[in-house]
């Protein structure tokens, strides 16, 4: 999952970024990083990791360059996770899956879970890569996200539960 410094096993780009984030769980804390999630209970509550798989994840993408840390408590010491320019390069990846994940993996009935305007033309994005009104590539400092409302009460009740769960455990 680190980043692998002896001779490479392959001249493959898709097969040494599936290395990196290649599997179900670094693509999930991906996504929360994104979605504004910077500190480890937050991540942990949306991904439904375990604390030991989110760790591990944090730690790995850190090694790889994809997060940083930043302390923001001194007692206890604790950290947030902030993505780092490589980190943000993989944004046009999150959309791709946001886009067939829509398209190919849910009714049309569901509505999409986070629409996006364009903040160029000020009309919705569409699932891109290009703005469906204006043509214009999309850029993520370019979109205004409104997660819709099933989505946000989804993520409302996985928090909720997250903390449930603790106090019951550390009680």
């Amino acid at each position: 999952m680190s980043v692998n410094t002896s001779a490479p096993e392959t001249l493959c780009p898709i097969s040494r970024a599936e290395a990196i984030v290649g599997d179900r769980w670094t693509v999930l804390v991906l996504r929360e990083l994104f979605m504004g999630s910077h500190r480890f209970d937050e991540i942990q509550a949306q991904t439904a990791g375990t604390p030991q798989m989110v760790a591990a994840r944090l730690k790995n993408m850190e090694a790889d360059g994809l997060v940083a840390r930043r302390p923001y408590s001194e007692r206890p010491l604790r950290y947030e996770y902030h993505l780092t320019a490589k980190g943000e390069a993989f944004y046009p990846v999150v959309m791709a899956l946001r886009a067939w994940g829509e398209t190919w993996c849910k009714s049309q009935e569901e509505g999409l879970a986070v629409v996006y305007t364009h903040k160029t033309c000020g009309e919705p994005a569409g699932l891109g890569p290009l703005c469906e009104h204006c043509g214009e590539y999309l850029r993520r400092e370019e979109l205004i996200s409104e997660p819709g409302a099933a989505y946000t009460a989804e993520r409302k009740a996985r928090g909720e539960a997250f903390k449930g769960n603790r106090i019951k455990s550390s009680g």
